[in-house]
């Protein structure tokens, strides 16, 4: 069982996947910060000086802070955006795949012009020797 896990684990998929979920997750933190610190104070100054981090509402004793989760909102959207764009560089850049060529497998007699088998030496409806 243990030798089963390891070469589930040493597959190129999975090996790839957790490079990906790396990756990801420290272009969250750059996408988070981009959002947090440059784009919404700056939207914010664009409709009037709101900073979304900070509203929010108290319900009883617990506070509910819906500036945070428009924020979050931000950061799905940019990062979705960001992500769309790579794919579809990625895609233009990838080459379609070749059409597999056709390979013949009947030729014409010169005698008669019927189709026969591209091996044949002799055509099977005139008798011609190819």
């Amino acid at each position: 069982m243990l030798k089963e896990f390891r070469d589930f684990a040493m597959r190129g998929n999975v090996m790839d996947l957790a490079v990906g979920v790396i990756i990801g997750g420290a272009f969250g933190k750059i996408v988070g910060s981009l959002v947090g610190d440059v784009l919404m104070p700056l939207i914010g100054l664009l409709i009037g000086g709101v900073d979304f981090s900070g509203l929010g509402i108290t319900v009883g004793s617990a506070e509910v802070k819906y500036g945070s989760f428009i924020q979050a909102i931000f950061d799905f959207i940019i990062i979705a955006f960001v992500i769309f764009m790579l794919v579809r560089s990625m895609n233009k850049l990838q080459k379609p795949a070749p059409a597999p060529v056709a390979v013949p497998t009947t030729k014409e007699c010169p005698h008669c012009f019927t189709m026969i088998p591209i091996k044949a030496t002799r055509c099977p409806n005139c008798t011609s020797q190819l």
